[in-house]
């Protein structure tokens, strides 16, 4: 903890001494960004919900493509994990090529001398405020004719670790084809888990303490097939084929010692889990330009499919062979998911006024075997989404208003929840200097229940202690506001932020004694509220004012407290952070990503998040990039958790992955083009409801 205060310290001195730098005046027209050839100065722009940044000549040959330019923003980082850019502070990133929801890969089919600027939301427009947490719009030049394509593969040398991917595209006219495919790969042998559940039952003393090695991975493919049509400045057109193949498979053995008052005795378990589905998603998009200042457009995506997972799980006595539990679950998902969406926009002379009206309806119907039994049921999960927002700007003030109605209609199998929720966002900001800004958020938004909180499915997870969800849960709503102070110069890049979070019946993991198995139960529920009362400084440090160097930190003291339904108050205190250093030199690169692995609170549990430890270099010839590094480079991955004195049930949980302890990777990449490839403006962005597992 003291080297996390250490280099905060260090961070905020620079921070502080650098408002004494001179900051050159910001007089390039906006027009003008749009028809150069290539951008001179490299620069940001700061609006009242986003950042907008341009590339100097020196970064545009730099990169291969659209992402290497990503990576430069203060906020992003290339996340090694899932290959794929990410923002320092977590989230959700949805990534945009001029305003249509895009993939990595098709960041890569992109040059970056054909990338005009990058919009980067931190507070996300109305119609998308609902997906996501940052985006990422890339503002690319006129399509040419050409075409695209590239490949890569990195695989680990000593573990089941591979990740590759390829794609084409072919621009002709108005016509655009793409292909992509994307394969994940995992297979570990050597998972070690322990887990403690220590607890009072009738009156006696109860302790169980599981200690397991397993074998476990996934194979993860996506293949993606589109086609748009489309004239500037008056209509685009877009269909496109999404498949995703998904496996994963889970086998353990282990052992454990379980204690009943003063008897103590050996038991065995084995453990067998699966899941599988085959998703096809159709997406159909199309905008029609209604005149020089008002446009609308349509989107609709749909899929249908089954999702099929087991869990076997069973536990015996080792001496006598006598069985202490069983537990066999199969689940047949039927699902059905669709989107619908409409909006319009107008460009008046003090500012621009949009509105929307989004649907998303995703039925499930559920063939179910568990420990209680057999049971057929179905649930419907519907949400309606009315949403207008004006935005502006006079003078030095910046502001955008947004209202919005949130209709969540539910349907379990044992309850019904139908909630209209007003919500509205306030976004006011002030330009101090050109490079210096405030703002003030603020904003009231609901969240429904996922579907495996909903379930009424149990499962055993160790002697007297089962699992289950609660269909009687409702949704929760967030009231959320901040302040926001930016400055940027040549050296430092940083935002400052104090935020003040009151989520109304959030929802919280917790045991309880049940009825029906005797024992304790780990559920859900909707709790009174959450606190959370914090401060977050975000940011980039270049020493010598370019790429050589450059640290990317995120750090965050937060203060949690919940009140439980029994109105009992739980507290949490943690510093998160991130850091992450990296360093180009001609056509070499390297970057470090760590942090502290924190507590946080969740329900009557306390869990670190991910820790990590990951160096990577890479060496950039012609088309061809060669990389090799390390993952968690000494040390394995490692996740804990630990229940509050609250709980009925005292718990303890520690995981590590063996297998990719200082996990070598080599990879391999190579990216051509010719021409400049077509991608259209798309105004709607929506997906459908993830697979209903449990």
């Amino acid at each position: 903890m003291n080297r996390i205060f250490t280099f905060s310290f260090i961070i905020l001195s620079g921070f502080f001494f650098a408002q004494e730098q001179q900051v050159a005046q910001d007089t390039i027209k906006q027009s003008a960004e749009i028809q150069e050839v290539l951008i001179k100065a490299q620069r940001k722009k700061q609006f009242v919900d986003k950042s907008v940044y341009s590339f100097d000549e020196e970064a545009l040959k730099k990169a291969r493509y659209a992402n290497d330019l990503l990576k430069t923003l203060p906020e992003l980082q290339y996340d090694p994990i899932t290959k794929s850019v990410a923002s320092t502070k977590g989230g959700t990133t949805l990534m945009l090529i001029n305003g249509i929801e895009a993939t990595e890969l098709q960041m890569r089919s992109i040059r970056p001398e054909n990338v005009v600027r990058v919009e980067y939301y931190d507070n996300p427009p109305t119609r998308w405020a609902t997906r996501a947490d940052q985006v990422v719009n890339v503002i690319t030049r006129n399509p040419e004719t050409g075409y695209v394509f590239g490949a890569d593969v990195s695989s680990a040398v000593t573990t089941g670790f591979v990740d590759a991917s390829a794609y084409a595209g072919y621009t002709k006219a108005k016509h655009n084809f793409g292909l992509e495919y994307n394969l994940n790969l995992r297979d570990y042998d050597d998972r070690h888990v322990t887990k403690i559940y220590d607890y009072q039952l009738l009156g006696e003393h109860y302790r169980s303490e599981l200690n397991k090695i397993d074998h476990f991975g996934y194979t993860s493919q996506d293949i993606a097939l589109r086609y748009s049509n489309s004239e500037i400045g008056k209509y685009a057109f877009q269909a496109k084929l999404n498949i995703n193949l998904f496996n994963y498979f889970s086998n353990g053995i282990g052992a454990s010692l379980f204690s009943k008052a003063n008897l103590i005795e050996d038991h065995s378990m084995k453990q067998h889990d699966e899941e599988a589905y085959n998703i096809p998603k159709l997406d159909l998009y199309y905008s029609k330009n209604l005149g020089k200042k008002s446009e609308i457009s349509f989107n609709i995506v749909g899929s249908t499919y089954t999702t099929r997972s087991s869990q076997l799980a069973n536990e015996w006595v080792t001496n006598s062979g006598e069985s202490v539990f069983e537990n066999d679950m199969n689940l047949k998902a039927k699902q059905k998911s669709i989107v619908g969406e409409v909006a319009y926009s107008y460009d008046l002379t003090v500012g621009k006024l949009s509105a929307g009206y989004r649907i998303t309806n995703n039925s499930v119907d559920n063939e179910l075997r568990n420990l209680l039994g057999n049971s057929n049921y179905k649930v419907n999960y519907l949400t309606q989404y009315m949403y207008s927002e004006f935005a502006g700007k006079k003078n030095k003030w910046m502001y955008r208003l947004g209202l919005g109605l949130t209709n969540i209609h539910n349907k379990s199998e044992l309850s019904v929840e139908d909630n209209w929720t007003i919500t509205p966002k306030l976004i006011l900001g002030y330009q101090i200097k050109n490079n210096q800004s405030l703002r003030f958020i603020s904003s009231y938004t609901p969240t429904s229940p996922w579907s495996a909180a909903l379930s009424s499915n149990v499962n055993q997870v160790a002697p007297n202690i089962v699992s289950r969800g609660n269909p009687y849960l409702k949704s929760k709503q967030t009231f959320h506001t901040n302040i926001q102070y930016t400055f940027n110069n040549k050296y430092f890049d940083f935002t400052s932020v104090v935020f003040y979070n009151h989520i109304n019946k959030d929802i919280n993991q917790y045991y309880t004694e049940d009825i029906e198995t005797g024992g304790y139960a780990l559920t859900y529920e909707n709790s009174n509220y959450t606190r959370q009362i914090g401060a977050q400084l975000i940011g980039s440090v270049k020493p010598f004012g370019n790429a050589l160097l450059v640290l990317k930190t995120v750090i965050s003291p937060t203060s949690v407290k919940v009140v439980t339904n029994q109105n009992k108050v739980i507290k949490n205190d943690y510093i998160s952070n991130n850091f992450l250093i990296s360093s180009e030199y001609k056509n070499f690169s390297f970057q470090y990503n760590f942090n502290f692995p924190v507590y946080t609170l969740s329900g009557a549990f306390l869990s670190t998040n991910e820790n990590k430890s990951h160096f990577f270099a890479s060496y950039k010839h012609d088309n061809w990039t060669f990389s090799s590094g390390f993952y968690w480079l000494g040390m394995p991955s490692r996740y804990l958790t630990k229940s509050l004195s609250e709980s009925l049930v005292n718990y303890t949980a520690k995981t590590e992955i063996m297998n990719n302890k200082s996990m070598f990777v080599l990879g391999l990449s190579y990216d051509f083009a010719k021409g400049k490839k077509n991608q259209i403006d798309k105004k709607l962005n929506n997906d459908t409801a993830p697979p209903a597992t449990f």
